[in-house]
């Protein structure tokens, strides 16, 4: 799941962006209200939730909100302040902010907040996927093949994931890329390459390495 953290506390965003990336989140941070609307309205970068501050340079987090609405995106959004009082409450949720969190706040309250507005759009993610005899559980980030548990680190978990979503499908390295890594982020140029061979040879313990086929020059593809 893809998540845009809105954050312009360097300290505050960089422990919400640690606690979220350990929970399987993949989280692209920015530090202003400008910067997180182009990333919105980019076609390209698809999000299903969004943490937004609400005292941002550039445009405000309410504004950006606000935009958000008038654009009919119905990301959920959930907004943080330091304002506490009723009325400012009022305003943000108005505003199509979907749920409110005061500063300060602990991090598994802010966890706690998100599963809560995944349960209230159930669209957002299922609690498990099933595919080609492969269950994914998200809520104990657990992975099973038939009886079998399979040990997968979150970034294995990340990317069996995406080949469960899109079966038969050839998956090209920048594809991949630009879906499980951040916005920014320089990996290593073999860094697909790399954690294909890691997830390949947990799965082969298992007898089912070859559900992932190479398409050379092409990518990957998962039959299942």
């Amino acid at each position: 799941m893809r998540l845009l953290l809105v954050e312009d506390e360097p300290d505050l965003g960089g422990a919400i962006k640690k606690s979220l990336t350990q929970e399987a989140y993949i989280v692209d941070w920015v530090l202003d209200g400008t910067e997180a609307w182009y990333y919105l309205d980019n076609q390209w970068t698809e999000y299903t939730l969004a943490i937004v501050d609400w005292l941002l340079p550039g445009m405000s987090g309410l504004e950006l909100v606000k935009r958000v609405r008038s654009h009919k995106d119905k990301i959920p959004i959930l907004m943080l302040t330091a304002k506490d009082a009723e009325d400012d409450k009022v305003t943000g949720l108005d505003a199509g902010a979907d749920d409110y969190l005061i500063k300060p706040f602990g991090m598994r309250e802010l966890l706690a907040r998100l599963r809560a507005l995944q349960r209230r759009y159930p669209q957002l993610q299922p609690q498990q996927l099933q595919v080609g005899g492969f269950t994914l559980d998200y809520n104990t980030h657990m992975v099973w093949y038939g009886e079998n548990k399979i040990d997968l680190t979150v970034k294995e978990f990340q990317l069996l994931e995406y080949f469960l979503q899109h079966p038969n499908q050839v998956l090209t390295r920048d594809r991949i890329l630009d879906r499980l890594w951040e916005i920014g982020a320089e990996p290593m140029s073999n860094v697909v390459a790399a954690q294909m061979r890691l997830l390949r040879k947990k799965l082969a313990q298992y007898n089912c390495e070859k559900v992932i086929e190479t398409v050379y020059g092409l990518g990957y593809r998962f039959v299942p």
